[in-house]
């Protein structure tokens, strides 16, 4: 039944709407008396790489991009990404059950959901410049290692992109774009703070640009007590770039991105778990080599995940149990190649060819530590599976007013066999800076070695899941751009889906292909830059599920406001959240509204001072079910900046 603890008074939901309102007016009053500065302040269309794999205008593109740029991402000031993606983004949902930290195994947060589909069963794809980032044995992306602080800008591709990324880009992707330096010079930045539960963030980066030769080192480290007892987590990372440009139309780049994080998993308040202990390193490199000439682009890369886990799942003196014998064991890596190359053969035209392969898998084992199997070791599963696909995306301009798209791959499991992707869409340019988009495509996922060949319900003859999305968007800019608004409405329609159903041959359960969804939902969001001092923005969504998932809210309204000048700079959020199944056997939901806020003051050159609250109204919440949600929390710390530019 619903929680009645989760639903807040009007008193609560009001007043930081109140707030917000009152930082929209003031801002309209503020742009009345500042009419001079408004005319200098323009927008230009937003060019992304997710959508096509090359630089593309937005506007060209039939599927629906969110872009979250790097200015944002320093006003947040959070070491996680997570938490302003679910702001920011319509239709997506993060889960969360602490101050800091998601944390792997049961009771894990950090799920990424859009429109229902859930990264943490695959359906959603990670890319780390456009490289896949997931567990080679679950499937799953490890939300621990997307931080801020190596984040250039973050493309969200909603809907199903599986004919340029292939499985698990079946509900959209997440592509982190990371920092690169521009202009010659050298930037240094240091950003610390402390706060609540003794919670420590840290981060140095050092950017370089000498002529052809750039590179970004930088480090982070972070911890907090949690809120709660038998809740700490503490993490390392480190990342390094190094790019070179050949000639002219040829440049090159290396990196390596390592994250090591410690937490312990205390359980659901209701049955307090002791011993539950993780300790989880995760590693990517990547080497490329990029051409762009004025009619033709495109890259080779290879790339190189890995993640070593120890896993500890302790246990529950209530319930009589007793301390684990056994201790759990990983060791799962991703490779792979990508090539393509995309061309203009004439006016409007671009078509791009590619190819990928990938290998992933690895090994899991139960080291045995006490009992009398202690000093033995227990074999889960050592096994790889092999991807290998080909694709074509067209993209054709017919004069300034339309843009089709279409997009075909093949794609090829070595135990699976093989799938045919499609996709299509329309882009109208439309007199008074409108543009209409129509799309329907064919999302899908190959089943996981978890799935088919780990624990009791494994199924090796699992087949893919699949889905079609049917798209129709509405967006429109107005006052030189300064005000934008959109809407999408989009229907999904899921077969095959991978359950856990009792086996029809005999006893216990099996892995099946039995489940259905049917998806409708709306998004809408807009964006007012009242003058270059005052800016505000709004985003809802909502999501209708016949079959309803957990960790995917019916209704998610975020407004926010940003008011920067001189010194100074202040921004505001309320996220108001209502229908979040917590469980759907029982049924649980949760409804609930945050604030936070974001201050800094320039204190001089090269240091600013900067604090930020969050949850203002002290609200009792939970996203993860039995892991209640901290209440007020605050931070605060200075960040270092420190540029030299040479010519």
């Amino acid at each position: 039944m619903e929680r009645k603890e989760s639903y807040t008074s009007v008193k609560n939901i009001l007043q930081p709407a109140l707030w917000t309102c009152c930082i929209f007016l003031s801002g309209i009053a503020a742009a009345q008396n500042d009419t001079s500065e408004v005319t200098q302040f323009f927008l230009l269309d937003e060019v992304v790489i997710t959508g096509t794999r090359n630089q593309t205008d937005v506007r060209h593109l039939s599927q629906t991009v969110s872009v979250i740029g790097r200015e944002a991402i320093e006003n947040d000031t959070r070491p996680s990404l997570l938490p302003l993606l679910s702001e920011q983004v319509p239709g997506l949902f993060t889960t969360a059950r602490g101050t800091m930290g998601y944390g792997v195994s049961d009771g894990a947060a950090g799920g990424i959901s859009l429109r229902g589909l859930s990264g943490g069963n695959a359906r959603m794809m990670v890319l780390v410049d456009g490289h896949p980032q997931y567990a080679g044995i679950f499937g799953h992306p490890i939300s621990d290692a997307y931080q801020s602080w190596l984040t250039d800008q973050v493309e969200v591709l909603r809907g199903p992109a599986s004919v340029l990324y292939g499985s698990n880009a079946m509900g959209g992707v997440v592509n982190i774009v990371t920092r690169k330096m521009k202009e010659n010079g050298v930037r240094t930045h240091l950003h610390a703070g402390y706060g609540s539960y003794n919670t420590l963030e840290t981060e140095l980066t050092n950017m370089v640009r000498k002529g052809r030769f750039s590179a970004v080192v930088g480090g982070s480290y972070n911890r907090t007590d949690g809120h709660r007892e038998n809740m700490p987590f503490e993490q390392y990372g480190g990342y390094a770039k190094l790019g070179y440009e050949l000639t002219e139309h040829w440049n090159t780049y290396a990196d390596v991105n390592l994250t090591h994080f410690n937490a312990t998993y205390p359980g659901p308040v209701s049955a307090p778990l002791l011993e539950g202990d993780q300790r989880i390193t995760r590693g990517m490199a990547s080497l490329a080599i990029e051409n762009r000439y004025e009619k033709t682009s495109g890259a080779i890369s290879l790339f190189y995940n890995w993640g070593n886990h120890w896993i500890n799942d302790g246990y529950t003196p209530s319930a009589g149990e007793s301390p684990q014998e056994g201790r759990f064991n990983s060791f799962d890596d991703m490779m792979g190649i990508s090539i393509y190359q995309s061309t203009r053969f004439f006016k409007g035209n671009r078509i791009t060819i590619g190819f990928d392969w990938f290998r992933y898998g690895g090994q899991a084992w139960t080291d045995y530590v006490m009992g009398p199997n202690a000093g033995t070791r227990q074999d889960l599963v050592d096994r790889h599976e092999n991807e290998v696909a080909g694709y074509l995306d067209f993209r054709q301009n017919f004069g300034s007013w339309l843009t089709f798209n279409a997009g075909l791959r093949v794609d090829h499991h070595s135990r699976v066999g093989t799938e045919w992707i499609p996709q299509a869409g329309l882009a109208f340019h439309l007199p008074k800076s409108i543009e209409m988009k129509v799309s329907a495509g064919k999302g899908f996922r190959y089943p996981v070695l978890r799935e088919m060949y780990m624990f009791p319900p494994q199924n090796p003859n699992l087949k893919p899941e699949s889905m079609w999305n049917y798209e129709i968007a509405f967006s429109q800019k107005l006052i030189g751009g300064r005000l934008s608004y959109g809407v999408n409405i989009f229907y999904i329609d899921g077969k095959n889906l991978i359950m856990r159903l009792p086996n029809p041959n005999g006893t216990g359960f099996l892995n099946q292909n039995s489940g259905k969804i049917h998806h409708t939902g709306v998004e809408i969001q807009a964006a007012y830059r009242i003058n270059p001092h005052w800016s505000v923005d709004a985003n809802y969504s909502f999501l209708y599920m016949e079959h309803p998932v957990v960790a995917a809210p019916e209704h998610k309204l975020y407004t926010g406001a940003t008011f920067s000048k001189g010194c100074c700079s202040v921004s505001t959020g309320v996220q108001y959240i209502s229908g979040l199944y917590t469980s759907v056997s029982p049924v649980e939901k949760e409804s609930f509204v945050l604030w936070n806020l974001r201050a800094s003051f320039h204190v001089a050159k090269w240091i600013d001072i900067w604090a930020r609250g969050e949850n203002l109204l002290a609200q009792k919440y939970e996203i993860n079910a039995g892991y209640p949600m901290p209440r007020t929390t605050v931070m605060a710390g200075v960040n270092i900046n420190i540029q030299y530019h040479k010519k």
